[in-house]
């Protein structure tokens, strides 16, 4: 069986194979990062509990690296077709883009980190008006080293978008050095150290994170770069419009998460607690699934474009699509009948009881039905950001949300938190329809390949 798979591997196509080797790079540097991630949570877990400096960190996590997270997505998906094709083109000019984006990119991060510095207290106050006076104060210590780590990962942002260009996704395994610092000044912490482990432990690791991923990009374009806040280098041209656009629909589509914790809040029960344990369990065969092959997928896609073969990277997506989405039909098959054993074998001991297994496996069962849709329409994502259509990508964004929005208040009051799964795997199947339908119209002058 293995003979016959490795004999199938070698026939691939050379652009196929540049793909099936980034994603099973990429997949293995996510499993990796998760099982340090798993590790974080443990530590934490351990050393406080359920207790007021959680809730702190928590709130503080999720609400300091919104934006910067936002921006980054955003900008990466349109960066990376634009640093293939300048790559390459004149090497100067090259250098001088990449200088200019990195000092752009300093300066922007730190009007961030700024912004939360000043501003914390103000969203604590309208954000965080459940929140207790010492959560509250605990937040205000803490957004001292979240602030900064704003600009830290703006900063990764870039220098991941450079490594991705070059086809190399040694980020993606750099992703988890914030997780581990944060694990190992937790354990070796003293017991009455507070929130402080939490706060060296982000800010160093965002900023050794930082180091390492902008060190190993200088090595991949092997020239050197000056920081400067200008823009005259002539690919400012191509980037900063689709920027923008991209910018609108990955906005749209960063309030889901919100509208689901607002959706089940709601429905009360702990419907939140239910959504959680369900989220990251989709999140993790998500990851390891789609994230790893649309990783791999972007740069490849983008040099076959610029190659001038939008014909031959049309063909390569629509298969990469259909293959993904029968692999996503196997998982849900599969996570269907294996739902309630899985739930049981990670979260079912202490509080965590049998009908609360039931509960969460029932959801996951509903939300399973989105992860064909997702692996099929990330590599569509990707054909269409490496041919600029980003326009279409943010209508789709935000057509994706108002459906999400409408479906939450339909199916959330008869089904529970089920239906807020259910309404999300509608949401993933409107949007592969409609990336479909676009990959499948052929763009005029696209010249045909065989391949």
């Amino acid at each position: 069986m293995f003979a016959r798979l490795k004999g199938w591997y070698g026939r691939l196509p050379a652009d196929h194979m540049r793909i099936a080797q980034g994603a099973a790079r990429v997949a293995f540097f996510l499993l990796m990062g998760k099982a340090v991630g798993a590790f974080k949570e443990m530590a934490v877990a351990y050393r406080y509990g359920v207790s007021d400096v959680v809730d702190a960190y928590q709130f503080t996590l999720t609400l300091a690296n919104w934006l910067p997270l936002t921006l980054v997505g955003s900008c990466s998906v349109v960066l990376i077709p634009v640093l293939v094709r300048s790559r390459h083109g004149d090497r100067q000019l090259h250098g001088r883009f990449l200088g200019e984006l990195q000092g752009w990119s300093w300066l922007l991060g730190i009007v961030i980190a700024l912004l939360l510095a000043i501003g914390w207290p103000v969203v604590l106050q309208v954000a965080g008006q459940g929140l207790s006076p010492d959560v509250h104060d605990m937040s205000l210590v803490l957004i001292l080293a979240f602030a900064p780590a704003a600009l830290f990962t703006v900063w990764t942002g870039l220098s991941a978008a450079r490594l991705r260009a070059h086809e190399r996704h040694i980020n993606t395994l750099l992703d988890s050095v914030p997780a581990l610092m944060i694990m190992v000044w937790v354990l070796f912490a003293s017991p009455g150290a507070g929130v402080l482990p939490l706060l060296w432990g982000t800010l160093l690791g965002y900023a050794l994170q930082a180091l390492l991923v902008q060190w190993l990009a200088g090595r991949a374009d092997a020239m050197p770069i000056r920081p400067r806040l200008r823009r005259q280098a002539p690919q400012w041209s191509s980037l900063a419009a689709a920027a923008g656009i991209m910018l609108v629909g990955q906005l749209a589509m960063s309030f889901v998460g919100p509208i689901d914790q607002y959706t089940a809040a709601r429905l009360g029960h702990n419907a939140n607690a239910t959504l959680g344990y369900t989220a990251r369990l989709l999140s993790l065969l998500i990851g390891l699934g789609a994230a790893s092959v649309g990783r791999a997928a972007l740069p490849v896609l983008s040099d076959v474009q610029a190659r001038g073969d939008a014909a031959y990277a049309r063909t390569m997506a629509l298969k990469w699509s259909v293959v993904m989405l029968l692999i996503g039909a196997a998982v849900v098959a599969l996570g269907w009948w294996l739902a309630p054993w899985g739930v049981s074998v990670l979260f079912e001991r202490g509080a965590f009881t049998a009908q609360d297994t039931a509960l969460v496996a029932h959801v996951l069962r509903w939300g399973l039905l989105q992860v064909p849709f997702y692996f099929g329409v990330l590599i569509l994502v990707q054909l269409l950001a490496s041919q600029n259509r980003y326009g279409w990508m943010a209508t789709i964004a935000v057509v994706n949300f108002l459906i999400k929005a409408w479906m939450n208040t339909v199916l959330a009051p008869s089904m529970g938190v089920a239906g807020i799964m259910l309404a999300t795997s509608i949401m993933y199947a409107m949007s592969y329809g409609c990336y479909l339908g676009l990959a499948l119209k052929r763009r005029p002058g696209a010249a045909s390949r065989t391949e």
